[in-house]
């Protein structure tokens, strides 16, 4: 990457995170290009540089999220989900540590980011980024263990809604109780240990 192209990316980088704190404070509907300009520390023409609209802005912001976000979890998808469809079903858990862990740090390091979220989940695309969760991990368990078709929304909206809660709890909180303890509270919830308290 030369000097120019790594002002350029900077910039970017300094717009991105701008538009995350307004959007902690306000929905984007009421975020102007000037606001932005003026927490970046950027003038309206570098903002135009880069993009045309603030939705522009939106989608590349989103984007750079999950390209952090894949960045916490060393295996690849094909992995993840190579071994569904043969794995016992008393094996198949919706929510595993292995997964929770890296997306827990991943929460921890970028509250901003989720704060933004569950303050506009439309306008951070709340809903439609755990549409690969649903499609390819929640949607095959709830197939292996028999569950209706028609009961399959009501299963996957009980599951991610209930983590939801337990993060934006821990969010309030600033992440301040550990990774480890909030990924044994999901644990728990998910799937009980035969009555056993939680730890």
């Amino acid at each position: 990457m030369n000097k120019s192209e790594s002002k350029y990316f900077n910039t970017a980088l300094r717009m991105d995170e701008a538009l995350l704190a307004l959007l902690e404070e306000k929905d984007l509907e009421y975020i102007t290009v000037k606001e932005i300009c003026h927490q970046a520390g950027v003038n309206r023409s570098t903002f135009y540089l880069h993009y045309e609209t603030i939705a522009d802005l939106v989608n590349e912001t989103l984007e750079r999220i999950n390209q952090r976000f894949l960045s916490y979890f060393p295996r690849q998808e094909e992995e993840i989900l190579g071994n569904l469809g043969s794995r016992e079903r008393e094996a198949l858990v919706l929510v595993t540590r292995e997964y929770l862990l890296p997306y827990l740090r991943f929460i921890q390091d970028n509250k901003k980011v989720y704060r933004a979220a569950f303050r506009n989940p439309g306008s951070m695309q709340a809903h439609a980024r755990y549409g690969e969760l649903k499609q390819h991990i929640l949607g095959p368990i709830l197939e292996r263990f028999e569950i209706p078709l028609a009961h399959r929304p009501y299963y996957i909206a009980y599951y991610v809604e209930g983590i939801a809660a337990i993060i934006k709890e821990w969010l309030r909180q600033d992440c301040g109780d550990a990774v480890e303890m909030i990924a044994d509270i999901i644990e728990f919830c998910v799937l009980p240990k035969n009555g056993s308290s939680a730890k």
